[in-house]
């Protein structure tokens, strides 16, 4: 294909974006060391991404395929949109090309690409639940069957397939199929938009790598249609205004958090303020009366739907994982717009707290629900019928080293602190190897050495000499007094301001390093007084990592009875043998012993003054979030009592 861009492993293609003031960085250059994040990347390749493939198989997902292309006499298994597993999928094992070299990897990606191919039909036309005896019903249905939803996902494994491979043949098969829905669904041609938005985001990106206008059209047509009743007017499919009015998230929250990820990449290529305006709006009325103290979103079993401001139930929380994935896409594509660091804050807590809880320590075993609190019912299982989130975090994890570094003209950003490795070229010429030590999370510990700094081939050497600058976040829950930045062994005299990139501008050279030690203290959070649930609770963070109470680490006690008592220091021990190695919390608390009048009473007349007992101290520990429900069933929760 003549007109293909030449395109980086990248998550975002946004280097030729006219309206982003940071760039990503190729995921070929990023390198996971020893640390946090290299283990479950690991396992993501070893284990997941291998695991899901035979599920694949062993659901029908890929025998439809087979089916569409004529080689298989079977009925169509499982539901409509079964073809997005296997694109997602698909994109996850692309990505995981970029550092994985495994020639089984390779073989699988190519059988399922070879499926693929025969199965699309000639006019581009590609889904598996309408090639035999459906095709009059192709395209009727947008509200439910989500054709426009598999063809995006088909859209982006194409493109990280290309990223990572440089083969255009994936590709190819999704430009036709691109070409086909504008040739149904642009300008002056059929009126319609999905009810499952996803096509946005990849439209966009496939205009970025094809340089080809006519997607980025298709893909602000798809944004404009909506509001005009062609979904029904439904608020659950976010039909029920024009998206430039919208005033808070409503409806299925991995729907509507989809749709703002493809509008903020329509700003990213077009500068339009008043969608910028209505995202940056939604963003703020999200995460001041919508979001959980996890990042998850989404309060209701109901649709997998947002409620009402401040209705966040912990034990009935939907918190779908895939709208914790869709939160992560979002404030990637925010971040890039501005650089605002309240897009990467919430990124960073998110990738915590309601997406790594989506998957087993071993890799086999997904949450689609996560509540903040349990009996110990609510445990991780192999696969789903809607299987949306298993391949949807393994693609994430396989993206991963994306999100750590960024560029602007001024020099590399450093948004997420993981031990890591990066070779970048700087827009004035130089390039640099940057090298990141940490224990982070469990550490505040950060020390950045500049291993190479030379210019180009094509440069002058004067570039050695020519400052440039290293953004450092500095997240929002710092002490900021507490705080240690050295550069070569001194103490730089920079004011620090918690929930800011520290920007440390300098004619850096091979050699230079970079110690930071970020404050690590156990802090409470509350919630709004109208979050009722939570009203005389907190919750316990240390960090970036949100802390719970299991019933296996405290089996003495009832732990809705638990009374924290916030005037004790909690105690910070890292355990290697527990959970695969975390820190774990201990804090003092006292246990509510209920009134014996209560007995075979449910309600009675007030009476003033305490109605209960308080037993002696007793000691609880507390693991984190992401790391609950991989031992044995028991109670969990999140929200706390205190005095």
């Amino acid at each position: 294909m003549s007109d293909i861009n030449s395109s980086l492993p990248v998550i975002t293609e946004t280097h030729n974006s006219p309206f982003a003031s940071l760039q990503p960085v190729s995921m070929t250059d990023v390198q996971l060391e020893d640390g946090f994040w290299k283990t479950p990347q690991q396992i993501n390749q070893s284990i997941t991404i291998p695991t899901q493939y035979e599920l694949l198989a062993r659901t029908g997902r890929l025998d439809n395929f087979l089916r569409a292309a004529g080689k298989l006499d079977k009925p169509f298994q499982g539901l409509v949109f079964n073809d997005s597993d296997v694109y997602k999928w698909l994109e996850a094992a692309s990505w995981s090309l970029a550092y994985n070299q495994s020639e089984e990897l390779r073989r699988q990606v190519d059988l399922i690409i070879s499926l693929i191919s025969a199965a699309q039909q000639k006019d581009g036309y590609l889904n598996t639940y309408f090639s035999l005896g459906k095709a009059n019903e192709r395209w009727t249905n947008l509200r439910e069957k989500h054709e426009l939803y598999c063809a995006g996902h088909l859209i982006q494994a194409a493109i990280a397939h290309f990223r990572t491979t440089r083969d255009e043949k994936l590709l190819e098969i999704a430009v036709r199929l691109a070409d086909h829905i504008y040739s149904e669904f642009g300008p002056s041609r059929r009126a319609g938009t999905c009810g499952h938005p996803e096509v946005e985001m990849a439209l966009v990106e496939l205009y970025r790598t094809t340089g080809n206008k006519k997607y980025l059209d298709l893909a602000i047509l798809f944004i404009d249609r909506r509001g005009r009743g062609l979904l029904g007017g439904s608020e659950y499919l976010i039909d029920h205004a024009p998206f430039r009015t919208l005033d808070h998230l409503v409806g299925h929250a991995v729907r509507a958090l989809y749709l703002c990820s493809g509008a903020a990449d329509i700003v990213l290529e077009t500068g339009e303020q008043q969608l910028l305006k209505t995202l940056e709006h939604l963003w703020t009325h999200m995460v001041q009366q919508q979001i959980y103290i996890t990042g998850g979103l989404g309060a209701r079993y109901e649709g997998e739907a947002f409620g009402e401001p401040y209705e966040l139930p912990n034990a009935r929380a939907y918190a779908e994982t895939c709208a914790a994935i869709a939160s992560v896409m979002w404030n990637w594509r925010m971040f890039q717009i501005d650089g605002d660091p309240r897009y990467m804050e919430l990124l960073e807590w998110t990738l915590y707290n309601a997406v790594l809880p989506g998957i087993s320590f071993d890799g086999k075993q997904y949450f689609y629900v996560n509540p903040l609190r349990d009996d110990g019912n609510h445990r991780r299982q192999s696969w789903f019928e809607c299987a949306c989130c298993p391949p949807n975090i393994s693609r994430t994890l396989a993206m991963l080293p994306g999100y750590i570094y960024s560029l602007s003209p001024a020099g590399i950003w450093v948004n997420l602190y993981a031990a890591s490795s990066v070779n970048v070229k700087l827009p004035a010429g130089q390039c640099i190897k940057l090298h990141q030590k940490t224990a982070y999370p469990w550490d505040g510990r950060i020390t950045i050495e500049l291993t190479s700094v030379f210019p180009a081939e094509s440069a002058n050497d004067d570039l050695l000499s020519k400052p440039f600058s290293l953004f450092l976040r500095m997240p929002s829950w710092l002490d900021e007094d507490s705080v240690v930045v050295m550069v070569n062994g001194e103490p730089i005299d920079y004011p620090i301001h918690a929930g800011t990139y520290l920007e440390i501008n300098s004619a850096w050279q091979s050699g230079d390093r970079i110690e930071l030690e970020l404050s690590m203290q156990v802090h409470y959070i509350e919630s709004h007084p109208l979050v009722l649930e939570n009203t005389g609770r907190i919750a316990i963070a240390r960090g970036p990592l949100l802390y719970c109470l299991e019933e296996v680490d405290n089996l003495a006690l009832p732990l809705s009875r638990i009374v924290i008592d916030r005037s004790c220091q909690a105690g910070v021990e890292y355990l290697p043998e527990l959970l695969g190695g975390v820190k774990q919390l201990t804090c003092r608390a006292r246990i509510d012993e209920i009134d014996p009048e209560w007995q075979g009473r449910l309600y009675r007349p007030y009476k003033r003054g305490s109605t209960q007992r308080r037993n002696p101290e007793a000691e609880i520990k507390c693991v984190p979030y992401f790391a609950w429900a991989n031992r044995a069933a028991g109670a969990m929760q999140v929200w706390n009592s205190y005095q």
